[in-house]
Parts: structure tokens; C-alpha cells; sequence
């Protein structure tokens, strides 16, 4: 086996799938990328077992095509350290011995036999869609950090995607926070649902290219994700999510209306001085007055402060963990953000006030009950 390409092309390539391979592997094989010489064509593959992803990669001159497995730490690792140039990598099939050439270099390494590395699952019978990136990269970006933990409930592990022809829904929750991403620019054929892990809807969210075609194709199994010369493909969660919408309180009379930036950056002062087991902010709301405040009393540490908003309810006191409501503002884009409440035990629900018509975003965050 022999081939030669740009040591740049190959590093970008091999660090869109690198982030497939986990830290410590209990099969060493999985340390390892899998190499498939074809004629004009190299395909690279990385898997943890659960998610496999591969690239393929345009090749100046090829001879004798096979297949090997070459530790994935070490071929990066060198990599890195090259210029682009061009660089010859030799590979004996008796052996399993690499030799990488570049400029005056040479390098030597032992590869491994290809027969352990995991077989790449197929799609039976799959169900496909195709959508743009930015609305994928935007509903993995403002879902994600609302999965679960929870390995003993592993379907809130992920996030629930619900196709239909009139829209696209992606819900995530841990029990305390959840969050409803709807885009209704698209949809699918048929109505079908499934729990996507979340290892792989990181790795996508941070290699997505801008405005280009994803294809989704789907089974009871697995799910896929294909563009350019990549494609990922992750094993669903297996069981039955929870019953989202019966969580979301429909009858909320008390509406805040605030601007983001100003809120967010008052959380974060105040959030210093309370409980850090609680992390609880009280909300005190009344007429065009919200004041925040905290307490923490082991420390005899407290913050008070207050801020003019829109207000149409009555006056109430509510408290909320500020860590989540935190992770809700930063990943709304809206300048002005609405909260709508009903009382201090029922959940809060914060909206974006803007007038993109095709994205509709609900998050839901449980409240601290407060100590009087």
C-alpha cells in the first residue's frame, strides 16, 4: 500500500472525525483510524462502537490499494508539527509496518490488522430528509445543554427529535430545565421520532459547515448524518421519551418582559453571593421593578439589585437556580428576552421576543422554592 497527499488536507480530515475516539479505550483497537486505499480515494473511519464516522479524502497518486488501522494519537501528534507538503505514506501488508516520508524526514510506525476495527452499521430500510446546517447547528446548540446526565435514565440522555410534515422538534430535559427548538421551514414525509445521543450532535455541532445540504437517513437503530465528503452515523437511544408537552404549563397570566444582556449580567453578579449548593437568585417583581437578590448564610454574604422592566401580573416572588437560567439566556439570541410565570411553585418559561417566523424556541426552567 502506498499513497501521497498534502499533509494539511489529511490533518483537517483526520481532526473532523478525531473527536469520535474516546480518551480511554477499553479495545485498543478504537485508539486507532482505519484506512481504506481505494483507487483515487482514501477513507478514514473512527468509532467508539456507538458512533462511527468517516472521510473520505481526494488522493494525488495511489499504488496497490488495502486496508490498516494506524494509532490515531501519534499519526495527529506528527502531523501537526509538518508545513503543508506533500507526504508519501508507505504501508507493508505483511508487516503492518508505516513508513511516513516528508521532505527529509522519515518516520516509522506499526499498524494494526483491520479484521478487529468494528463494522460500520448499515441503514435497513431507512427513512431520509434533508436539511440545511445552520437550522441542524442551531437546534443542537440550543438543545444540548439541556440533556440529562442521568445514566440511569438514558432516554433524557439525549435529544428527542419528532418529524412531521409541517415541522421539525427537538426537545431536550434533565428534569429541572427543558427546552422545545421547533423549526417550521421544514419537514419531513413521514411523521417519525427518535432520541439522538449527545456525543454525536457535539461532534456535528462543532464541524458543521455553513448553509450546505445534510442528508438524515434513519431506522429503528441507527441514524446518519451525511455532507460533502463526511458521514456520521450513532446508534439511537432505545426507550420512550418522556410526555414533554403535559410538563409545559399552558395558563401563565404574569409576564416579564426585559431586556437580555442587562439581566444576564445581573445574574452573574448576583448569583456570586448566593447558596453555592443552591445556586438560587429570588426574583422580586412589581409594577415596572424587578429586583434580584441572594443570600448565602453560612458566609453571611448577600446581593441585592434592580433593574426596570416591562411587567404585566401580579407582584410576585419567585426563585430560580441560576446557573440554568443562565444557560437558557446565553443561548438565546433574542435582545429581549419575555418570562412568563403563573405562580411561585409552577415552572417559568422564557421566550425570545424577535420575529424569526420560522423558529419558534420555548424553555421551561423548575423554580427554588424560596426560604422565607
Amino acid at each position: 500500500m502506498k499513497f501521497i497527499v498534502s499533509s494539511t488536507v489529511l490533518l483537517k480530515n483526520l481532526q473532523l472525525i478525531s473527536g469520535v475516539i474516546n480518551p480511554s479505550n477499553t479495545l485498543p483497537i478504537l485508539d486507532d483510524f482505519l484506512f481504506e486505499l481505494k483507487d483515487k480515494e482514501l477513507l478514514i473511519t473512527a468509532s467508539d462502537l456507538e458512533t462511527t464516522m468517516s472521510v473520505s479524502v481526494p488522493i494525488d497518486m495511489t499504488e496497490d490499494p488495502g486496508v490498516v488501522t494506524i494509532p490515531a494519537k501519534l499519526l495527529l501528534d506528527t502531523l501537526k508539527t509538518f508545513a503543508d507538503v506533500p507526504i508519501t505514506i508507505i504501508i507493508n501488508k505483511e508487516t503492518l509496518g508505516i513508513e511516513i516520508s516528508a521532505g527529509e524526514g522519515k518516520f516509522k510506525l506499526s499498524g494494526h490488522k483491520s479484521d478487529e476495527f468494528p463494522i460500520t452499521p448499515t441503514i435497513e430500510e431507512a427513512t431520509s430528509i434533508t436539511v440545511k446546517s445552520d437550522m441542524l447547528s442551531s437546534a443542537f446548540n440550543k438543545t444540548l445543554f439541556a440533556a440529562g446526565n442521568d445514566e440511569l435514565r438514558p432516554v433524557m440522555s439525549g435529544v428527542f427529535c419528532e418529524l412531521s410534515p409541517e415541522d421539525l422538534t427537538f426537545v431536550a430535559t434533565d428534569a429541572h430545565k427543558l427546552v422545545r427548538y421547533k423549526r417550521t421551514d421544514t419537514g419531513a414525509e413521514t411523521p417519525s421520532s427518535f432520541i439522538l445521543p449527545k456525543k454525536p450532535l457535539n461532534q456535528l455541532k462543532n464541524i458543521l459547515p455553513e448553509d450546505i445540504d445534510v442528508k438524515i437517513e434513519y431506522d429503528q437503530t441507527n441514524a446518519s448524518f451525511t455532507y460533502e465528503n463526511v458521514n456520521l452515523i450513532c446508534r439511537l437511544i432505545d426507550g420512550k421519551y418522556p410526555n414533554y408537552d403535559a410538563v409545559i404549563p399552558k395558563d401563565n397570566p404574569n409576564t416579564l418582559t426585559i431586556d437580555r444582556s442587562p439581566f444576564i449580567n445581573s445574574i452573574r453578579r448576583v448569583a456570586l453571593y448566593a447558596n453555592q449548593s443552591t445556586n438560587q437568585v429570588r426574583l422580586k417583581i412589581s409594577g415596572k421593578e424587578l429586583t434580584l437578590s441572594s443570600e448565602d448564610v453560612d458566609y453571611a454574604n448577600e446581593a441585592k439589585e434592580r433593574l426596570t422592566c416591562n411587567y404585566d401580573g401580579e407582584d410576585m416572588e419567585i426563585g430560580f437556580n441560576s446557573k440554568f437560567l443562565l444557560d437558557m439566556l446565553n443561548n438565546l439570541e433574542s435582545d429581549t428576552i419575555k418570562i412568563e410565570m403563573s405562580a411561585p411553585n409552577r415552572a417559568g418559561i422564557l421566550l425570545p421576543v424577535d420575529d424569526n417566523k420560522d423558529e419558534d424556541i420555548l424553555m421551561l426552567v423548575m423554580p427554588v422554592m424560596l426560604n422565607q
